[in-house]
């Protein structure tokens, strides 16, 4: 049985997130969606335990705190560290996919330039994610 779940998504693009609230629109999807503009914001947010989501949905190309340096991050808080993360970029960099594996994401996911691409890769991650058991607070 799948539950609604409690995404964080960490993106500095507002088309992105437009596109990413449409999405879940689209898909009449009953998931949170909270929002940090920077991987600052995002680590700001995840100091309350209440606020925890249950994916984090990171781009890699972000101001002040590239995607890269905000999962280093992540992955060295034992407060934290649980939370499943999904890059969501434009980056096919061979460089950036192998540093986020060995640093413990979740997942890859290359941003499709078609709307109709871009629905069927979230509805599928969100899906997945959706009856996957996850640790809860």
């Amino acid at each position: 049985m799948s539950k609604n779940l409690k995404v964080l998504l960490i993106e500095d693009n507002l088309i992105e997130i437009m596109k990413m609230k449409r999405t879940l629109s689209l898909l009449k999807l009953d998931h949170t969606m909270q929002e940090a503009k920077n991987g600052e914001i995002a680590l700001e947010f995840l100091q309350d335990k209440s606020n925890f989501p249950d994916l984090i949905l990171l781009d890699l190309n972000m101001p002040k705190m590239s995607g890269i340096e905000f999962l280093s991050i992540l992955k060295k808080d034992e407060n934290i560290q649980h939370i499943p993360t999904v890059i969501l970029t434009t980056s096919d960099n061979q460089k950036d996919l192998e540093e986020c594996y060995k640093l413990g994401v979740s997942g890859y996911i290359l941003k499709p330039l078609k709307y109709d691409d871009y629905v069927k890769k979230i509805e599928t991650v969100l899906s997945y994610w959706s009856v996957n058991e996850l640790k809860k607070y």
